[in-house]
């Protein structure tokens, strides 16, 4: 390993003579989001990549897991093909029995679809106790909302084809290896190595498109968390009977529930400290019948029904199209850079559309 610095990819005996290994643009987006991750950083092809290649590396008889994007879930079973790895619920460890010394629990936060957050802290003390490995998925709140390094997790991982490309025009998976670990560099360089083998790579326009899109991540990632918020405390307003008659009416009648991480008030005693940048940009909506979810999207002028997030336009998206087991009355949304009080208005308007068609 000498000579290697991962926090300078393409360094030492990391020379840029073949693409799978390394390229100049792939290894300068490596660089940066290293620092923006605050431990060294690799790139894939794909999120969902990004996970595989951790599964790879850490090689767990027990991983725990909950509820969220339900491609990894997809993952996890092509992965339990090959080892018979056996699969518990993250959020309750009376079920962990068998989970011990190298295998993983991966906690995702703020969750898919609804945007909600979990206490990294909490998870990090129940994996170690039992000598597992905490994963986070944060791709929902990148730099500068959270660091999860900062409350114990041992890996971070992100689909940086959201908030890290930003322009909806790019696929990147990435994995950061918090630097405290005593076998941090060994652990990446491990990584690093594998990676040239199972071959998911990004391509040199994505390295080139990721550089690009993290010079305006913390701009963007602000103001979409701030318009998010903004959105979500005034929905739970009017759904709670404060604001104008009309609105109100409208609401209280259109949907039956909001959720975000804004929202978790029980929660506010560690969920200040861990997000002190903001609670993401993306929440859930669930609509009052199946009917109205399905219709609403049709009703939207400045929000497009699509199923990827972390844009700078407003996206949203009747979640049962893509994940077949969720309640259908459910749709996520995703919060561009668009002024507030016109996407209030949109919804406000769609609200009313779908209800008269009703």
């Amino acid at each position: 390993m000498a000579g290697r610095d991962p926090l300078k990819p393409g360094s030492g005996s990391d020379p840029l003579i073949y693409s799978r290994e390394a390229a100049p643009n792939t290894s300068r987006l490596e660089t940066i989001l290293s620092h923006l991750l605050k431990g060294p950083a690799l790139t894939y092809s794909s999120g969902l990549a990004a996970f595989h290649a951790l599964l790879v590396a850490l090689n767990p008889k027990v991983v725990a897991i909950g509820d969220g994007y339900h491609g990894c879930h997809g993952v996890l079973r092509i992965y339990q093909k090959l080892t018979k790895c056996k699969i518990v619920d993250v959020h309750n460890p009376d079920t962990w029995g068998g989970l011990g010394e190298g295998d993983v629990v991966h906690l995702e936060t703020p969750l898919n679809p609804t945007g909600e957050a979990y206490d990294i802290e909490k998870y990090a003390k129940w994996a170690h106790e039992r000598g597992a490995v905490l994963t986070v998925d944060a791709t929902f709140a990148p730099p500068p909302l959270l660091d999860p390094f900062a409350w114990g997790a041992d890996f971070v991982m992100h689909s940086g084809t959201k908030y890290f490309g930003g322009h909806s025009d790019m696929l990147c998976g990435v994995v950061a290896v918090n630097p405290a670990r005593p076998n941090a560099t060994k652990e990446y360089w491990g990584m690093w190595d594998e990676r040239i083998f199972l071959g998911a790579v990004m391509g040199s326009l994505e390295g080139w498109l990721g550089v690009r899109s993290v010079r305006t991540l913390e701009l963007r990632v602000q103001r979409q968390s701030e318009t998010t918020t903004a959105l979500v405390q005034w929905l739970a307003s009017l759904q709670a009977g404060e604001g104008p008659k009309e609105d109100v009416a409208i609401v209280q009648k259109a949907l039956s529930r909001v959720q975000h991480a804004s929202l978790q008030k029980d929660d506010m005693h560690w969920l200040k400290k861990q997000m002190p940048g903001g609670y993401g940009p993306v929440f859930a909506i669930w609509m009052a019948e199946e009917k109205l979810a399905r219709c609403l999207p049709s009703k939207l002028s400045l929000f497009h029904h699509a199923t990827s997030l972390g844009g700078v336009e407003s996206l949203i998206e009747w979640r049962r199209m893509s994940d077949a087991k969720i309640d259908p009355r459910v749709l996520r949304v995703s919060i561009g850079v668009e002024n507030v009080e016109d996407l209030k208005k949109d919804l406000l308007t769609a609200f009313k559309a779908v209800l008269n068609d009703a």
